[in-house]
């Protein structure tokens, strides 16, 4: 186990954008012929993935992080308890109030969880219901 310095350190270096779950579901989508634009500041969250023409976006979070339920990687802090409730109680607060907000825009929200990026195939069939039911005409 580390010293506070040494968790501090460890907890800075998490990253925000382009993190290695978020590469692993824009990877599939470029794979599965989606184009998107990243991290728009302009809605709420700044979503980490929009797909303007399916009027989508997605969000991918980390289960540490956003709180998975039941997920084996939403473990807790062994120090500093009432610190990390706080925080992991208002970041599921903030998400579910932008993810309200963008709904309320139109926008489909999609959550994609870090442990949803482990497996390639089970992602490439997440990331394929985005696509629309093609509608057939007859003659």
């Amino acid at each position: 186990m580390g010293s506070t310095s040494d968790v501090s350190f460890r907890m800075r270096s998490v990253r925000r954008e382009n993190t290695t779950p978020e590469i692993k579901v824009r990877k599939a989508l470029h794979r599965l012929g989606y184009r998107f634009r990243l991290h728009d500041k302009s809605l709420p969250g700044s979503p980490d993935i929009v797909l303007k023409k399916f009027k989508t976006v997605i969000f991918v979070h980390g289960c540490f992080w956003h709180r998975h339920p039941m997920c084996k990687y939403t473990t807790f802090p062994k120090t500093r308890i009432e610190f990390w409730s706080k925080k992991f109680d208002a970041n599921i607060i903030r998400d579910n109030l932008n993810t309200g907000k963008l709904t309320n825009m139109g926008w489909n929200v999609l959550i994609i969880w870090e442990c949803q990026t482990k497996d390639p195939s089970f992602l490439d069939q997440l990331l394929l219901t985005l696509r629309p039911i093609e509608k057939t005409s007859n003659g």
